[in-house]
């Protein structure tokens, strides 16, 4: 069965008696992490029990698919449900997890954590047309979700927040949920003994100056700036910036110039639009986002998203250096807004 990414914690927190198997995937791998502990400890609280834990990968089974057969159909030697967890799957597992989902052995739980599926993907529609499995999507999280998330978190710290700090945090995180838990994590033993976190205390733990560059690059790629992109470019591989991180965030700034795009289009005021988004434009941008907005149009836009997933593949998949990879995707990016609409 299908899970939308609006009802995955709902669901999560009351799965269906006949599942079989979940696939947990997508881009934000913390929350993947996150969601499949989730999911196992639906059966067992204690992952680290050896009698009730089975853990394969994609290679073991590829290798040996009759592995994930005979740890389904393994009886605990204490007694219980078992869960057997699957790192790293991929589509090359389709085919072994659609005959097994046909007929599975025992009663264990197979939780299975992989990267970002595309929608056509075979493993991910495998898992979308069995009736006694699950596809879990773990996407980052939204400016409104974020906000919850920080707030919650901290509160569980016994500290609040205010808005202004808010704001900033929300700004610096979301693009891993594991990501973010360590920073607030950070952020509350800094504030401890306090009753508020405050702007200084957010800027003290996360006012990383290559997050500055970070965006400054990505508003001269937005912008069609050649010579301040390269120039800012070179800072972040200096600083040691990890280029899939660039190509990420990347992807969330032309997102959002869509999702403002796409307001005006049909008739809304831009700064509006522009003052709607979460985490909010600091306002020290809003001019340059203002102006790329009004450069792009969305089949543009729709075409830069296409270079820079491109650009991430090839990061992953391919032994061209990475700075490499990502400087000609967000050059060729920068081209087209300087072509203009």
């Amino acid at each position: 069965m299908e899970v939308k990414a609006a009802a995955a914690e709902r669901f999560i927190g009351n799965l269906p008696s006949g599942l079989v198997a979940a696939l947990v995937y997508g881009p934000d791998q913390g929350l993947v992490r996150e969601r499949a502990i989730a999911v196992a400890k639906t059966v067992l609280p204690d992952l680290n029990d050896p009698f009730r834990v089975a853990e394969l990968d994609e290679s073991m089974i590829e290798s040996d698919a009759a592995r994930l057969w005979d740890e389904a159909a393994a009886l605990s030697m204490i007694g219980g449900r078992r869960v057997v967890r699957v790192r790293g799957a991929n589509n090359g597992l389709a085919k072994t997890f659609e005959r097994f989902l046909a007929n599975p052995p025992g009663d264990a739980l197979i939780v299975v954590e992989a990267g970002d599926l595309a929608k056509s993907g075979a493993l991910r529609k495998t898992f979308e047309a069995a009736a006694n499995a699950a596809a879990i999507p773990c996407y980052p999280d939204d400016g409104r979700a974020l906000e919850d998330l920080v707030r919650t978190h901290l509160k569980s710290r016994g500290v609040s927040i205010d808005e202004g700090a808010l704001n900033y945090a929300v700004s610096r995180l979301g693009s891993d949920r594991g990501i973010t838990r360590s920073e607030l994590e950070k952020l509350a033993l800094y504030a401890a003994g306090e009753k508020t976190v405050t702007e200084a205390h957010v800027a003290a733990i996360m006012g990383d100056e290559s997050e500055l560059r970070m965006d400054e690059a990505l508003d001269a790629a937005g912008e069609g700036d050649f010579s301040r992109l390269d120039k800012r470019l070179s800072q972040l591989w200096a600083a040691g910036t990890q280029p899939v991180a660039v190509l990420r965030q990347a992807m969330g700034h032309f997102q959002r110039l869509m999702a403002v795009r796409a307001e005006t289009d049909e008739g809304g005021n831009l700064m509006a639009a522009i003052k709607k988004l979460r985490p909010p434009i600091h306002f020290s941008r809003e001019n340059s986002i203002k102006a790329q907005a009004s450069r792009w149009s969305l089949p543009q836009l729709e075409t830069a998203l296409d270079i820079l997933y491109e650009g991430e593949a090839l990061v992953k998949t391919t032994a061209i250096p990475s700075e490499a990879a990502c400087g000609r995707a967000l050059l060729s990016v920068a081209a087209i807004a300087a072509r203009g609409r």
